[in-house]
């Protein structure tokens, strides 16, 4: 095998969905407000008896389902979050037990928003080298667990829920090369820390960073599997604002792309966004088998990744 690809992608939100309203019952906000600097309608919201890897494993199940596989094809769980609580079992073992996988290799990576894309390397990377057969990647994160409900430029952009996607060796490379780093230095502009622990960010920062820093890095990661921007038939961005979102596709240059704009829907759900975004474009029929289909991850840490894969 010369490669991996995505077999199939699968995702899950909670039931409750917490509107613009409902957060202007709670902060000095309103829906014209959120809606004019991010974006965003809704946001789905996990109650307290919905853990971070229930809904990492209702996502999971969902993307085994998809591909026609069952848990004991399974040998390599990776499980990018930034808001597990207990620091052991980890994520990925714990999703292991729900679901059944007899004996993966199980590890948790904190990259924040740029998680998933960093995993997804990862298990292509393990597939690759002989080290893995098939690979379970999700992206599970419950911001709401982490956001000061009293500050409102950060409650409005918060949501919960899970993306995963089944990685297996195949004859053609279904992904393409990593393109991946950070700006260590400028790291503060995001965290989720202090005890309890917050979601704080430095937003025009952030901003200013996104879009003008990474419209090259993301073309290179384009150059790197062999396309042009205008090749691309679908943009998965992290989901973090629409602010963001619209002019970073723009200046990347993939005109006939589909580019997703689940955040007015889901709200920021950091590592879960991506692969979140990917599998509601695919259960669409937004994006068809075959097509490329840039990823891009960015935001805590300042860190980023991005690769071109192939719709499952």
């Amino acid at each position: 095998m010369n490669g991996s690809r995505i077999a199939a992608v699968g995702h899950y939100q909670p039931a409750r969905v917490l509107t613009n309203e409902d957060l202007a019952g709670l902060v000095d906000t309103s829906d014209e407000w959120i809606t004019s600097r991010v974006g965003i309608r809704t946001r789905h919201i996990a109650g307290p008896d919905e853990p971070v890897d229930e809904l990492a494993a209702h996502a999971a199940a969902k993307a085994l389902a998809a591909a026609g596989l069952t848990p004991a094809d399974i040998d390599l769980v990776l499980v990018a979050t930034s808001t597990a609580v207990d620091r052991s079992p980890n994520m990925a073992a714990r999703v292991a037990a729900r679901l059944g996988i007899p004996s993966p290799a199980a590890m948790d990576i904190n990259v924040v928003c740029a998680g998933f894309t960093h995993a997804l390397a990862t298990a292509d990377h393990a597939v690759r080298a002989g080290a893995a057969v098939r690979a379970l990647v999700v992206g599970a994160d419950k911001m709401s667990d982490v956001a000061d409900w009293t500050d409102r430029t950060t409650c409005v952009l918060v949501g919960d829920g899970a993306g995963a996607a089944v990685v297996e060796a195949a004859d053609e490379p279904g992904i393409g090369p990593v393109l991946w780093g950070s700006v260590p230095e400028m790291g503060h502009a995001v965290r989720i820390e202090g005890t309890p622990s917050r979601f704080a960010q430095e937003g025009q920062s952030v901003y200013r960073w996104a879009t003008t820093q990474l419209p090259p890095i993301a073309r290179k990661a384009c150059e790197k599997a062999g396309l042009a921007p205008e090749d691309l038939a679908g943009v998965v961005l992290h989901q973090a604002n629409l602010r963001i979102i619209e002019p970073l596709a723009e200046k990347i240059g993939a005109v006939n792309a589909v580019v997703a704009r689940d955040v007015a829907e889901s709200g920021n759900t950091s590592a879960a966004s991506i692969p979140l975004a990917l599998s509601k474009l695919v259960e669409q029929g937004a994006i068809t088998t075959g097509d490329p289909v840039l990823l891009f991850g960015f935001g805590g840490n300042l860190s980023y990744a991005g690769q071109v894969v192939r719709c499952p």
